[in-house]
């Protein structure tokens, strides 16, 4: 236990940086299919000024978005009082904070990159199910997500490592505390502050190869034969 005490207090940072990044991609992702998928069918006017809002996140300066989310979530602001003050929930300044971060920023990758998906999905597809009395529920997991899988996929990956990556906001809303809050992103920033620039580098280099692994991931997505030419290679391995 000593030993694994040890190894999880000298990569903290990693550690942290997955979970925020994971528990946010789950959340972006469920979030995020939802919102692409009903306002990818709402006349042109609605769906423009609902992408303007869903979307200001991305444009936005990240400083910026961690301001408005200090905002809600301040300890002394309404919500971040009543949270705090109901049930003992600090919403700042602690690791989780980083995951409405993470969630806000990734959030309209993994919009944008559904909506295009549901937006090129052939509805005729959707009308043949309706004749066959399938129900809504089932056309959309059975027939609209297989054939969305590519963008959908790679809308997921590209909300994971923009989690992952994510500075800006989650300085604001988390700080950087040792072993509490750091992520790989502000352990750079704040080790590089300190002159520290070997381990600065270390943390640099481990953020390098998993950006370089995501992008392999998203190209590889991209390809619209990648996922059949998988089940292929596998089902000749089963045989």
């Amino acid at each position: 236990m000593n030993a694994l005490a040890v190894l999880i207090d000298n990569w903290y940072p990693l550690f942290n940086s997955l979970r925020i990044a994971a528990v946010s991609t789950v959340i972006v992702f469920f979030t995020g299919i939802f919102a692409a998928y009903y306002i990818a069918r709402l006349p042109r006017l609605l769906k423009g000024i609902l992408d303007v809002i869903l979307t200001l996140p991305m444009v936005l300066p990240p400083t910026v978005v961690g301001y408005f989310l200090l905002l809600i979530f301040g300890s002394k602001r309404p919500f971040g009082m009543w949270m705090l003050e109901t049930f003992g929930v600090k919403m700042v300044m602690t690791w989780y904070s980083a995951i409405f971060a993470a969630a806000v920023i990734g959030f309209p990758l993994m919009y944008r990159t559904a909506r295009g998906a549901f937006e090129s999905f052939d509805p005729t597809l959707r009308y043949s199910g309706q004749t066959l009395g399938l129900s809504n529920t089932y056309i959309f997991w059975r027939i609209t997500m297989p054939a969305c899988r590519q963008g959908i996929l790679a809308g997921t990956v590209l909300a994971f490592a923009r989690a992952l990556g994510e500075f800006g906001a989650t300085s604001m809303i988390a700080g950087y505390i040792p072993g509490k809050t750091d992520t790989i992103s502000t352990t750079v920033y704040n080790l590089w502050q300190t002159n520290r620039d070997a381990e600065a580098m270390k943390w640099v280099l481990v953020n390098l190869v998993i950006s370089t692994a995501v992008l392999l991931t998203v190209n590889m997505l991209e390809r619209r034969d990648f996922i059949p030419s998988v089940k292929r290679a596998r089902r000749k391995e089963a045989a």
